[in-house]
């Protein structure tokens, strides 16, 4: 909605403008009436509309030039044409000078909105409005017209509240005078705003549904009468608006129209602005994209409040009750976005059903992936699904949690945070991508994924000392030696090579060396192809022997005939406890090990040897 009105009178000389002004200002008829008017600015707080407008008058008979006229028609936000009632040449310089004057060149749509004022209603016995009518019928962009009188005070603040209004709550965005029906862009914004309200997708909406929506749009819900009186509006107009008692998208929309037809034109920008639309009917940035402080170091998680509207809006949509949504229940689902936010991409991230279904869970997972990699676009989504009106709460941020500075997890020890970030880091061919669709129990020969796009994430659960995680892998896709200090945040590295490859360890080897080992970010080496025969990487050290150097628990062997849940728990419990990182596999304990082994193995070698020369 605009923050100020700018309101400019317009006519021909001595139809009575600046009296109007002086009127409205000093409540009163002035005895002196100067050739203009100066501009002046009413207050917010004494406007019905609580916003500051401004009223400038124009006279031909001061030294105001052309060029000043167009400015101030270029700035105004609504046009005040002033006629005498009594004088038919003024009103006939409506259609032939003002109108053209205002509107000429403007594309339809785009008109300023005209008020036509009828002044000295008081030297006239009957109306004007039989002449105005045919001018108001060719003319779209003309909102009203208003007899008044400055020397009565009649219909004074009136005409001005009207002027207001036609700015406030124009009538061009919503509704074709000359078709007589709500325009294409005011269809879609109330087939989304009624999509949203009918809470249980039976595409009606029910007493129960209609009151929750009126009190969300005007603060009270509606007497059990008057809902009554709305239905039978409805049904007596329309043969397809109200069905088994609930009001149909068609019922909704006939009230709609109905409400501009008869001048109410602010019942319905009620509700489009509580819904988040603005003038042109766009949703406002204000709406879909809400203040979220994010400081450097912390992260954002979708928290209890967000995981249960999304729980809802999931129950909503799985009509067969089968607890996965299928591609139809998905379009329905997101059919109040202005396109698709979950594509072929989106099924190649989460975990999916033997028909390639998303469960509860994996929807949640993917609405975490959003949170986390950008809760931005991921309050754009909730907004669309219409979280703050349904919640009640004041916009999506109430659904998204900011983490604290990862610095000060590290240093207490301990986290509260629930969704990690694994970077998958390995040379091209290493089966980074096999990795990560292992995480979500398949394999890339999957048939159902044959068409889908491949996503560079995957996200699941992982339980961590018997708590639920949930752990977000993401393939770093680089060939160069070099990566990106962006490439590489996170908050735990996987480092993977390929055991038949000799080349293959030395790139894990420089990436860390670059980018973790001063880092404070844990690192987990992964040794992929483990079911193939292994050969010596071209190294000057092994890589358990790298990993002792470093302090890094030992390569974990990943094997796509062998896959299991530990290898992503130790990511998940490497990400969780940064400053544990190596400790349950490190130099000490591990490594004791590994040499108490080679210890025992001499031993039992050395003693088979002599057994084996005394049997000679």
């Amino acid at each position: 909605m605009k923050r100020d009105v700018r309101i400019l009178l317009l006519g021909e000389p001595k139809v009575g403008k600046t009296s109007l002004i002086m009127t409205l200002v000093g409540e009163e008829f002035p005895e002196q009436v100067p050739l203009r008017a100066e501009e002046i600015t009413i207050p917010a707080d004494v406007t019905p509309e609580k916003v500051p407008t401004h009223i400038v008058d124009y006279s031909a008979e001061t030294e105001q030039t052309d060029e000043v006229l167009r400015e101030e028609i270029v700035k105004a936000n609504v046009v005040c044409v002033v006629y005498d009632v009594t004088q038919e040449e003024t009103i006939d310089k409506i259609r032939t000078k003002w109108i053209p004057l205002v509107n000429g060149g403007a594309e339809k749509g785009k008109k300023v909105p005209i008020i036509l004022v009828g002044n000295k209603s008081d030297l006239r016995s009957g109306s004007s409005m039989e002449t105005i009518l045919p001018i108001m019928n060719q003319f779209s962009e003309i909102e009203t017209c208003v007899e008044c009188s400055a020397k009565n005070l009649k219909n004074i603040s009136e005409l001005f509240y009207y002027a207001q209004k036609a700015v406030l709550h124009p009538t061009a965005p919503l509704y074709d005078p000359e078709d007589k029906q709500l325009k294409p862009l005011c269809v879609r914004a109330l087939s989304r705003i009624f999509s949203v309200s009918d809470q249980d997708n039976d595409r009606l909406l029910s007493d129960t549904e209609l009151n929750t929506f009126q009190k969300s749009c005007f603060g009270n819900p509606l007497a059990p009468q008057a809902l009554e009186d709305v239905k039978t509006v409805v049904w007596k107009n329309t043969s397809d608006g109200v069905l088994d008692n609930g009001l149909t998208l068609n019922g909704f929309l006939f009230l709609n129209t109905l409400f501009i037809q008869r001048g109410r034109h602010e019942t319905t920008w009620t509700i489009l602005r509580r819904f988040g639309y603005d003038d042109t009917l766009d949703l406002t940035d204000d709406y879909l994209y809400p203040q979220l402080r994010v400081p450097m170091g912390c992260s954002t998680e979708l928290n209890h409040l967000g995981h249960q509207f999304l729980q809802k809006i999931f129950d909503k949509y799985d009509e067969d009750r089968d607890c996965a949504l299928s591609p139809a229940e998905m379009k329905n689902l997101f059919s109040v976005f202005p396109y698709m936010p979950w594509g072929n991409e989106a099924y190649s991230s989460v975990k999916t059903n033997d028909n390639n279904h998303i469960s509860l869970q994996a929807f949640l997972c993917q609405w975490m992936l959003w949170a986390y990699v950008d809760a931005q676009r991921c309050m754009e989504y909730l907004g669309y699904l219409g979280y703050p009106i349904l919640t009640e709460q004041e916009s999506q941020t109430t659904a998204i949690t900011v983490s604290r500075e990862k610095a000060l997890d590290l240093e207490k020890g301990q986290t509260q945070r629930s969704v990690f970030l694994c970077k998958v880091i390995g040379p091209k061919g290493t089966g980074k991508s096999s990795f990560l669709q292992a995480f979500l129990e398949r394999n890339l020969v999957r048939p159902d994924l044959s068409s889908a796009a491949p996503s560079p994430y995957a996200i699941n659960s992982v339980q961590v000392n018997n708590q639920e995680k949930h752990l977000i892998l993401f393939e770093v896709d680089v060939e160069a030696e070099f990566l990106k200090a962006s490439d590489a945040g996170c908050d735990v590295a996987c480092l993977m090579y390929d055991t038949t490859d000799p080349q293959s360890f030395s790139y894990c080897a420089s990436i860390y060396k670059q980018h973790y080992m001063d880092s404070g970010v844990p690192c987990v080496l992964v040794s992929s192809k483990a079911d193939e025969a292994e050969v010596a990487q071209q190294y000057g050290m092994t890589p358990a022997e790298f990993c002792y150097k470093h302090r890094l628990p030992p390569p974990m062997p990943f094997s796509t005939l062998h896959t299991g849940t530990r290898i992503y728990s130790k990511l998940a419990w490497a990400a969780m406890y940064p400053h544990l990182n190596g400790s349950e596999m490190s130099s000490t304990s591990f490594w004791l090990r590994v040499a108490l082994g080679t210890a025992m193995v001499t031993v039992l070698g050395f003693a088979l040897y002599r057994s084996l020369n005394r049997s000679k």
